[in-house]
């Protein structure tokens, strides 16, 4: 799935509409500089233009040029003619350095030209001309400038902004701009609104992503297969993989197959000693097994493994195919740490009390082992303060036990500032059929399961155990949120200040992306789920605002800033993954403070540059530069001219909603209704669909509502995605869809009974009955769920 919100190239009746609408409302903005990037905090305070010196677009370099630039023109001004004039030239000078710059300068279209004067409000301007138009020669080399400068209402029009209620000053002054600027906006459900940039694309199911921590600033890639992937700074790739161990690993093309490559990570010493280790599954004989191994890298190639220097340090029996883990990581005590499943099937059936609980198997566990000076001898040691060293009957690998299968677990960097949280390891640990947790790992604790799954008690007689002493995990969530937690980081990079903190981790299923942030007071994490910007929010060049659904894996890179991982097709031979950077487009850091030099790096293969391929979602208007628009041009026929005219398409009767659609007031846009041809229509058949809720009288966009077993009823977003909401649209008479709408966007069907849940179509079906579904009637979900499409006829739609 991709979350899409209405990417939209070629017309129809709704979009001229929406365009009307538009033309006549205020666009929101957002903050945006000159450079097209978002505001910051400068480092050191300015001194010219003050306003600005907590939030906006110029640090102390930039403030003491316009500075110059302000003697430099009022040089040409007597006593009088500066007293009039230097607070509007400092004024003008200043607004390169509002958080609004690109706004006011008509730059949020990189194809227009830029302002040279910022746009002024009709009353600012009319001001200005009359005390200091003889400025706007030193201020500008606009030449339309000189023939209208001397005509106060030509000089104001030229000036003026398209969107007239955001010029300067009263841009300063409006209240819904000002509030919350610079912070992470979030919408009334909290939602945290965010955006992404892709950095690499073709992969297959990558699990993994680490840097060696070398300073050459690369990362590497690894897909399920068995291939790892070099990639330099620039985003170029090695043609010649890193490594590749794919005839030795275990998996298939099965989609939700989880044995293959699971995990890599690079000694904390990797740039003195070239060693990496990885956690893969292997068949030995009859047996599934998961595999932990030691490899150099190359002493001839730094972008190759010597795949003749592997070692086995560890190799567990898997009494089932799924359950694998996968995580392998360093903590800050040089260790290196494993993570187990318990062993696959459901509820950990093995012996009286399951692996997870018994500390005498590997299975269900957080290993620890020292892999340091492992020449000689053996080839790990225990570490001396390993909680269970010294029982006899556990095993002294044994770090934490009672978990289920975790999947991807990191190291908390620590506050930059202050440190704290440093060491602490996070990981999403999957659940059985109820809740999805997060927990934080310490040495000798007991995580619950199979006795506990999150908060609630899945064996029950188990759980009431007294000596169980189990910690609970920092967070959980019930499966109508999602099925399958995928781990993630906190975010403890530099370029993007708001976001310090937050621990980001995302629903494998669900595709859903969300957040923990702990309150210092009540040491309780607050939950905000994460949305993909809308609107101008990502309007930055190489930012997008969708992702494909699987979320597989997150990750960090050398300078600590955050990734994820996903997938359209959850399979390990689709070349549909993304690896994607997390950006918020709220703030910033300050120009320089997150500046590196990646050490040289020795290329002997050739490189492959990165093509991205993934787009912004949204409507795209023409832009428009300076004194452009013209009151007597009928700029909606051009714009219908150059977008094509619309295809109409009138869905069967048995689909549409029963209210009528909503007329554009066009010549030829208002569809005549049907004339009845009987007191009561004859039923529909099984699978036909409707719109219907908030929005869904104008023809296009709804609550999805199906017909099965001689009645009506709604369907639940768990799983919805792109592809579903293809074979509604088409269904309906339309092209395609533009958009796979959850959390019950167009409305309740209270009303109705929930028909069908966990839906997933290869986008072919001919109605939803034909997709894989939980069954008629059957879910687990509640009308808070029910799922929505919006759908159009551009060349564009089809998510």
């Amino acid at each position: 799935m991709r979350q899409y919100y209405g990417y939209i190239r070629r017309s129809s009746p709704l979009i001229i509409l929406f365009l009307v609408t538009l033309r006549c409302t205020p666009v929101r903005l957002h903050p945006q500089c000159l450079d097209f990037k978002p505001p910051f905090r400068p480092q050191q305070e300015l001194q010219f233009c003050s306003p600005y010196k907590e939030f906006g677009c110029c640090n102390y370099e930039k403030d003491q040029d316009l500075l110059t630039k302000f003697y430099r023109i009022m040089g040409n001004f007597d006593y009088h003619g500066y007293a009039n004039c230097a607070s509007y030239v400092q004024e003008l000078l200043c607004q390169e350095c509002s958080p609004y710059a690109a706004h006011l300068f008509d730059a949020e279209d990189a194809s227009t030209p830029v302002r040279t004067i910022p746009g002024l409000c009709p009353d600012y301007c009319a001001q200005f001309w009359k005390k200091c138009s003889s400025a706007l020669e030193y201020l500008s080399d606009d030449p339309h400038l000189a023939k209208v400068k001397a005509d106060q209402a030509l000089l104001c029009q030229y000036l003026q902004l398209g969107d007239g209620d955001y010029c300067y000053p009263d841009i300063v002054n409006n209240p819904q701009l000002s509030q919350n600027l610079g912070r992470v906006h979030s919408d009334g459900e909290g939602c945290l609104h965010l955006c992404l940039e892709e950095v690499a694309n073709g992969l297959r199911n990558p699990l993994a992503m680490v840097h060696a921590n070398d300073g050459t600033h690369r990362f590497f890639v690894a897909e399920q297969l068995g291939l790892v992937w070099a990639y330099l700074p620039d985003r170029s790739r090695l043609e010649v993989p890193f490594l590749n161990i794919t005839k030795a690993v275990l998996t298939s093309s099965w989609e939700g197959d989880e044995r293959g490559f699971l995990g890599l990570t690079f000694h904390p010493k990797y740039r003195f000693n070239g060693k990496l280790y990885v956690y893969y599954s292997v068949e030995v004989g009859f047996d599934e097994r998961v595999r932990i191994s030691e490899f150099r890298v190359s002493s001839h190639d730094m972008n190759l493994v010597d795949h003749g220097s592997e070692r086995v340090l560890l190799e567990i029996d898997e009494p089932a195919s799924n359950h694998n883990g996968g995580q392998v990581l360093f903590g800050d005590d040089g260790y290196l740490y494993i993570f187990t499943g318990d062993g696959g099937m459901a509820g950990d059936p093995f012996g009286k009390y399951g692996n997870a609980q018994n500390k005498s198997a590997l299975l269900g566990k957080v290993l620890r082992i020292d892999v340091d000076d492992n020449e000689r001898g053996p080839l790990y040691r225990i570490p001396p303060d390993n909680p269970f060293a010294r029982h006899r009957d556990a095993r002294p690998e044994v770090y934490a036990y009672g978990v289920r299968n975790m999947w991807r677990c990191s190291v908390d960097r620590g506050d930059p500032r202050t440190r704290q949280g440093k060491g602490r390891i996070f990981c999403g640990d999957v659940g059985q059929n109820k809740f999805e947790e997060v927990d934080i790992i310490e040495k000798g604790r007991n995580y619950g399961w199979r006795a506990r799954e999150g908060f609630s008690c899945y064996d029950k007689k188990l759980c009431a155990n007294s000596s169980l002493d189990d910690v609970l995990p920092i967070y959980a969530y019930p499966h109508k949120m999602g099925k399958s937690v995928t781990g993630g980081y906190v975010y403890r990079g530099c370029e993007h200040p708001n976001l310090n903190g937050i621990y980001m981790f995302g629903d494998f299923m669900s595709g859903r992306l969300m957040s923990l942030q702990e309150d210092q007071n009540t040491g309780h994490w607050n939950y905000h789920e994460v949305c993909m910007g809308m609107g101008l929010t990502c309007a930055f060049p190489g930012l997008i605002n969708n992702y494909h659904q699987y979320i597989i894996s997150f990750a960090e890179d050398e300078a600590g800033e955050l990734y994820f991982m996903s997938t359209e097709i959850p399979s390990a031979t689709a070349r549909s993954g993304v690896v994607y950077k997390v950006v918020d487009p709220s703030r910033r850091a300050a120009p320089g403070q997150c500046h590196y030099d990646p050490l040289p790096v020795r290329v002997k293969s050739k490189l492959i540059e990165f093509q991205p391929q993934e787009t912004l979602t949204g409507l795209e208007l023409p832009g428009h530069s300076q004194a452009e628009l013209d009151p007597t041009v009928d700029w909606l026929q051009e714009l219908i001219d150059e977008l094509g005219e619309p295809e109409l398409t009138t869905p069967p009767a048995t689909t549409t909603s029963t209210r009528p659609p909503r007329s554009t007031k066009r010549k030829g846009r208002r569809r005549k209704a049907k004339h009845r041809a009987a007191a009561v229509p004859p039923p529909p058949a099984d699978g036909a669909v409707r719109l219907a809720g908030e929005g869904h009288e104008l023809g296009d966009r709804g609550r999805v509502e199906i017909y099965a077993g001689g009645e009506w009823g709604t369907v639940c977003d768990d799983l919805w995605t792109g592809r579903n909401a293809e074979v509604v649209c088409r269904q309906l008479g339309f092209r395609g869809a533009l958009k796979a709408a959850k959390h019950s966007e167009f409305g309740q069907g209270w009303s109705l009974r929930i028909l069908l849940d966990d839906v997933q179509c290869t986008g072919t079906e001919a109605s939803l009955l034909d997709c894989k579904h939980a069954g008629l009637g059957a879910h687990n979900c509640d009308h808070h769920e029910d799922a929505g499409v919006v759908c159009g006829n551009s060349v564009e739609s089809g998510v």
